[in-house]
């Protein structure tokens, strides 16, 4: 390490953000990263430790400490600090096929293991990976290399999400014949409707695709498996498939009144949101613009709903979490390296609080009715508090109503993001495979071989929603199995 006091001389250091009030005038990315020099010394922080957790991937009572792809943080640390930039990218690209994705969008799991996080602030290894595979983009260090040598091996990928694009990847670069089948307009699933543009610009995403065809892989778009494309014509073409659709089954809210208009899904709202911003289409798009606006749901996917209408201009904007709210700090409990439970206000909460001064969160409640008008369009929503109770059969903390505690509250559009229940069956059943009873598709432990032969399966589809890290580290393991069913070995890392 080249400067073991680092952690001691300097303080951690954020990239700007553009204040609320301005960055929410468009959908546009709003950090600012920091000059070469003040980069430099952000990884000089990164303390040589030990033991470094932060690049673990471990799991600790169910939760993830350190980066599921093991990604080598203190080596491009280092290699940062001492300004060699292209080492840097090589170190950091032998993990991670798309750090261009996950400097923007992953919530940083190798910082909340940081050992310098245990008594002080961590390292900004998030944006030092910004800095890195950036810096690779200006000096024309990101190019395609596309193997020398094919096998003569064919593999179709059904999802061009993380999961699956990780996939095309590694395949392609073993010099398999890599075809990538998308039901949307535009490849990276989650990445490209399920994200908003302040998070991930989609040009980033064309960048790094432009890269793939060059290399070889194949995008086939506006390819439904299971109803436009029929599966037994993909088993006839292709050695091996993968199923990577992803886990977009979403979970309802069962209230009276459901039937209201003016009730959406997350993902509808902002796939349709982004596809606005992108061509300016008004088909389907849901405008909150003066209007009272209820987020149910406490993760990201509630959170960009918040910023998204936030940016529209809605009039008022709550967001209903079922949960108490967490500590501000972690407890006994909670102790280094597991993921730290402390609530965060996130970027479209900021911005919340900016706009309408307050904080758009309800603790501890859950809706009890969808209140429609004569023309049944929603109007309001009737709310219940709840309260945490053990449960003496199992032992586990449930949320009770808390009787006469109902109350209402104004409601035009209510977006539901209360998570994922599995993938949608209509693939599974074109292929046949089975499925578990979490809706994914079913495998022996530690395989991605489906229960029908030359079949496999990553991603959410396979381990239920999850991070985009999570689902690269999917992508690249499936792709090791399926090189080696076709080869009889495999060298993918």
């Amino acid at each position: 390490m080249g400067k073991p006091t680092g952690f001691m001389e300097y303080e951690r250091q954020n990239n700007k953000a553009t204040e609320p009030l301005e960055r929410i005038k468009d959908f546009n990315e709003f950090h600012t990263p920091m000059s070469d020099k003040d980069r430099r010394e952000q990884a000089a922080r990164c303390m040589n430790c030990g033991v470094p957790f932060c690049q673990s991937g471990m799991m600790i009572h169910g939760m993830a400490s350190g980066c599921p792809l093991n990604n080598l943080v203190p080596e491009w640390n280092d290699l940062l600090f001492h300004g060699n930039m292209e080492k840097a990218l090589q170190m950091l690209r032998q993990t991670n096929n798309f750090p261009e994705f996950t400097s923007r969008v992953c919530p940083a799991l190798c910082e909340a293991a940081c050992t310098c996080g245990m008594n002080d602030l961590p390292v900004t290894c998030k944006a030092n990976e910004y800095a890195i595979v950036e810096y690779g983009y200006e000096h024309g260090l990101m190019k395609a290399n596309p193997p020398k040598v094919r096998t003569g091996k064919k593999v179709a990928i059904v999802g061009s999400g993380p999961s699956g694009l990780a996939a095309a990847d590694q395949l392609n670069k073993r010099g398999h014949d890599v075809t990538v089948y998308e039901r949307n307009d535009h490849i990276g699933g989650l990445l490209m409707y399920g994200i908003p543009n302040m998070k991930l610009e989609k040009w980033v995403i064309e960048r790094k695709q432009k890269i793939m065809e060059e290399e070889g892989i194949h995008f086939v778009l506006n390819a439904d498996v299971g109803k436009t494309v029929k599966a037994s014509d993909l088993l006839k073409e292709y050695d091996s498939i993968i199923l990577a659709c992803g886990a977009s089954n979403p979970r309802d809210i069962k209230a009276p009144g459901r039937d209201a208009k003016g009730i959406y899904f997350a993902v509808d709202f902002l796939t349709r949101s982004t596809k606005h911003v992108l061509t300016g289409s008004k088909e389907g798009w849901v405008n909150t613009k003066g209007k009272h606006v209820v987020v149910i749901g406490g993760g990201d996917t509630g959170n960009d709903c918040v910023g998204t209408a936030v940016r529209q201009g809605a009039k008022s904007v709550v967001q209903i979490e079922m949960m108490p709210k967490l500590p501000e700090e972690r407890t006994a409990d909670n102790p280094w390296p597991e993921w730290p439970r402390v609530c965060k206000t996130d970027y479209g909460q900021e911005e919340a609080i900016a706009v309408y001064g307050q904080d758009p969160r309800i603790y501890q409640a859950t809706v009890k009715e969808f209140i429609a008008d004569k023309n049944g369009v929603l109007k309001k929503v009737k709310l219940v508090k709840l309260e945490p109770k053990n449960d003496k059969k199992t032992g586990r903390m449930m949320m009770e109503e808390i009787p006469g505690s109902e109350f209402e509250i104004p409601a035009d559009y209510v977006l539901i993001a209360a998570g994922f229940l599995g993938a949608e069956d209509y693939v599974a059943k074109a292929f046949q495979v089975r499925l578990n009873e979490r809706s994914n598709v079913e495998t022996e432990q530690g395989s991605y071989q489906t229960s029908v032969d030359r079949i496999f399966t990553t991603g959410d589809m396979h381990r239920g929603q999850s991070l985009v890290v999570w689902g690269i580290r999917e992508g690249r393991h499936v792709a090791r199995e399926v090189d080696k069913t076709l080869m009889g070995y495999t060298n993918l890392p």
